[in-house]
């Protein structure tokens, strides 16, 4: 079976809910602590075996790539005072993988549209990830890592699900599952989109990311547009459960979802709590602070 050595991530839209901060910077750059999202996506997708990542970007998005760029004067800079630790921190992000960047154009909008800017670089029998800055877990086992090792058993296309409290369910994309593979992992039967809390066929939901097999890539092509106005990757991918096997695998991890300001603000601090650094500290600050 062919590996996944590819991952795109789609990282063109232009994060006006976080203006006037994403004026500038772009929304992936958030920081976590001290790593912004967009590096913590990356590491985990190496952990998999991702040697090359596509990054789709807009015309905003140059600091992605000076992030993930090599800066010589810095690295001289933090040895010349001692800091030789941070110089190879700061020279191993460059080094995580092969960064390709392509330019979102043409009209229209979707997550599909990012993913067929990149299918010139996708073999014929390449399985690839597909990532979106907003969204991450925090597991033992490497998140995509688990996605891997559902498509192995599976030979086909698997998207992440994790457990969400039905009465959120107008607040996802919920899925519909059929045979159970094993414990984490299920056959999918449908999505559906923001169903609430009466009508969702499950609890599970859909987080933002996919292993998907190359035969995707002509669903994409037809360029269907979405009840939104936006051709949207989940789209071709409902297509694709109507006529192959597509499969979801149940993340043994914590979810998280940076896409909005009150959920961004949750990351940042539940990761402070866990963070050996600063966990103990913080927990206490916030426990003197509620007082």
């Amino acid at each position: 079976m062919k590996q996944p050595t590819k991952a795109i991530i789609c990282a063109a839209g232009m994060g006006t809910r976080f203006l006037p901060q994403t004026k500038a910077m772009p929304k992936e750059m958030l920081p976590i602590i001290d790593r912004p999202v967009i590096q913590i996506i990356v590491e985990q997708a190496v952990q998999a075996g991702v040697t090359d990542v596509i990054i789709v970007t807009g015309s905003t998005k140059r600091a992605i790539e000076d992030h993930f760029d090599r800066n010589i004067e810095l690295e001289d800079k933090l040895r010349s005072t001692g800091k030789s630790e941070m110089a190879d921190q700061i020279k191993q992000i460059a080094e995580l993988a092969n960064f390709i960047y392509i330019r979102q154009k043409g009209e229209g909008y979707g997550s599909a549209l990012a993913v067929l800017e990149a299918q010139h670089l996708i073999g014929d029998d390449e399985p690839f990830f597909v990532f979106f800055p907003d969204d991450y877990f925090r597991s033992d086992i490497p998140w995509p890592v688990q996605l891997k090792e559902a498509h192995e058993k599976t030979g086909k296309s698997v998207i992440s699900l994790t457990e969400v409290a039905r009465k959120d369910a107008d607040k996802y994309g919920m899925v519909e599952v059929g045979q159970q593979v094993s414990e984490r992992l299920f056959r999918l039967k449908n999505f559906v989109e923001k169903p609430g809390e009466k009508n969702t066929p499950s609890n599970f939901a859909s987080a933002g990311s996919y292993l998907l097999t190359p035969d995707i890539m002509a669903l994409l092509a037809q360029k269907k547009l979405g009840k939104t106005g936006e051709y949207m990757l989940p789209d071709s991918i409902i297509e694709l459960m109507h006529s192959d096997e597509v499969y979801g695998c149940s993340i043994d991890g914590v979810w998280h979802d940076t896409g909005d300001h009150m959920k961004y603000l949750k990351t940042v601090v539940e990761e402070a709590l866990v963070s050996p650094k600063f966990g103990k500290d913080f927990e206490q600050y916030l426990r003197d602070y509620l007082k």
